[in-house]
């Protein structure tokens, strides 16, 4: 059977993952430039660059996937333009707060568990993968967050193994992924080294070139790059120092493109 995969990359870490039969949305947030979304703890930023799209069609996604609930990952037009029903599959925290907001559909997953649909011969698996947004206790003060691997099978056999890291930071917890998933075939990385307060909260050039060699994808596309204020990282910097260390297989993407996954044949 003939099956295709890709990734359109929407802006910041929003994404339509075309997998498969399935179709999911990642972290929604399509507010324009200018507009400012809040981080939590009094904190503020603001967006620099428009999305590739005001909208999605809500009616053709199978789910809503939400790494964390801060406001550059589901902003208020997501809020305000989000059918009540949709599933969004996010961690435990965010789903205490969403049901509250009224989505009523939204799942939340401890790490390593898993959720899944079917539909005729083909299986969309997503298992919450670990995540750590901040250094230290200070990950304690922040949003849970999730990373995410989307396995796609067909007549029972994989053929596709998709990793979205979510405002991860480096470290050894990102060691068990592959080891307890599998090989992995794509990754979205998110990188932007976000800086607040002087802290980092997501992967400069050096964590995202340590997690690309550690998690060995075939295809690494870099997203969270440079939407926001609080993102001081170039992409730039990051594809630099990849090149440097001798890393293979990453395609930058723009806005509004939709690059093919590797399906295994």
């Amino acid at each position: 059977m003939t099956v295709s995969a890709s990734v359109t990359f929407v802006g910041n870490a929003t994404t339509v993952l075309r997998l498969g039969e399935f179709t999911l949305l990642t972290d929604p947030a399509f507010g324009p430039a200018g507009s400012r979304v809040y981080l939590g703890k009094g904190m503020w930023t603001r967006r620099l660059v428009d999305p590739a799209l005001e909208v999605v069609d809500a009616g053709a996604l199978d789910a809503v996937l939400l790494s964390h609930l801060h406001g550059d990952h589901f902003d208020r037009v997501a809020r305000r333009d989000l059918p009540n029903e949709i599933p969004i599959v996010t961690t435990v925290q965010a789903q205490r707060r969403l049901r509250r907001f009224r989505f009523t559909a939204a799942q939340g997953l401890p790490t390593w568990d898993s959720t899944e649909w079917r539909r005729g011969t083909q299986r969309l698996r997503v298992t919450a993968v670990p995540g750590r947004h901040g250094p230290g206790i200070v990950d304690k003060l922040l949003p849970d967050v999730m990373g995410s691997v989307a396995e796609l099978e067909v007549d029972g056999r994989c053929r596709l193994r998709l990793y979205v890291t979510g405002d991860t930071l480096h470290g050894p917890h990102l060691s068990e992924i592959p080891r307890r998933c599998g090989e992995i075939d794509a990754m979205l990385i998110h990188l932007g080294g976000t800086r607040v307060l002087g802290m980092l909260l997501t992967m400069d050039d050096r964590q995202g070139v340590a997690t690309t060699r550690l998690i060995r994808p075939g295809l690494t596309v870099p997203i969270h790059n440079d939407d926001y204020k609080v993102q001081k990282m170039p992409l730039s910097t990051y594809l630099k120092r990849a090149r440097e260390e001798g890393l293979t297989g990453i395609r930058p993407v723009t806005r509004g493109e939709t690059l093919e996954l590797p399906v295994r044949v």
